[in-house]
């Protein structure tokens, strides 16, 4: 599956369009990492377990949209955009979504 942030994909021609396809992931930051990211915060330096669970939440979108446009009759997604947000009374929920155009190309 091809998947870009563009409208087009070089050297590709977008036969079908197949419709907007999403990916959604809401993931809580457990007791352990926010303590490790409190350390951090008053230390200075990148909050690794953060950063981890960041990463984990966009890679599981972006397999479950591509999962989706395959579902579609997809072979490709065009004008992916990927959106962050925090969520939760004490801000401790992460949702990443990701949504672009199922398409068909050759």
């Amino acid at each position: 599956m091809i998947v870009t942030t563009t409208p087009s994909i070089e050297g590709k021609t977008i036969k079908a369009y197949k419709g907007i396809v999403v990916g959604e992931v809401i993931s809580g930051v457990d007791f352990i990492k926010d303590i490790a990211a409190g350390l951090t915060n008053f230390f200075g330096g990148r909050s690794q377990s953060y950063e981890g669970e960041l990463i984990q939440s966009r890679e599981s979108a972006l397999r479950e949209m591509e999962e989706r446009a395959a579902r579609m009759g997809a072979n490709a997604v065009v004008g992916v955009d990927i959106d962050y947000e925090v969520l939760g009374s004490s801000n401790n929920m992460l949702m990443v979504t990701v949504s672009g155009t199922a398409v068909v190309v050759e």
